[in-house]
């Protein structure tokens, strides 16, 4: 693996994180009254959307997104059910069941697609260059 692929995975590890923090500790910010949870949590949005663009220059945005929000949102899940006492009904466990079925298939395309389609587009304005 290289550098700058190992590099974005590690962008996109932070940004995962970075987004469960700050959506488990929303609730704590009452609608944003109380000042150091809101600063918490718009600093861990800020840190998670920049960290995923950085994660995006090297990884495929339908692999990068798909994890980002299904790892956030099945973790974000567990962590209600565990530390918050939400409930856990079938359906939860059915939709949480999905959605890591989901993230496993999308990696394990990722990781086996040689198509032509697997390679990066360009950027616009390079496009815009090549037209004459």
């Amino acid at each position: 693996m290289s550098p700058q692929l190992r590099r974005a995975w590690a962008f996109l590890a932070v940004a995962i994180a970075s987004e469960i923090t700050a959506t488990v500790l929303l609730d704590s910010t009452e609608q944003f009254t109380k000042p150091l949870p809101s600063i918490v949590v718009i600093a861990g949005y800020v840190t998670s959307f920049a960290c995923l663009a950085q994660a995006l220059r090297a990884l495929p945005v339908s692999l990068a997104y798909a994890l980002w929000s299904g790892i956030g949102t099945a973790t974000v899940a567990v962590i209600g059910v565990l530390l918050l006492g939400e409930t856990l009904s079938v359906a939860k466990v059915i939709g949480l069941a999905l959605i890591v079925a989901g993230v496993v298939i999308l990696n394990l395309q990722h990781d086996g697609d040689t198509s032509e389609t697997a390679q990066p587009v360009p950027a616009l304005d390079d496009r815009e260059r090549a037209d004459p």
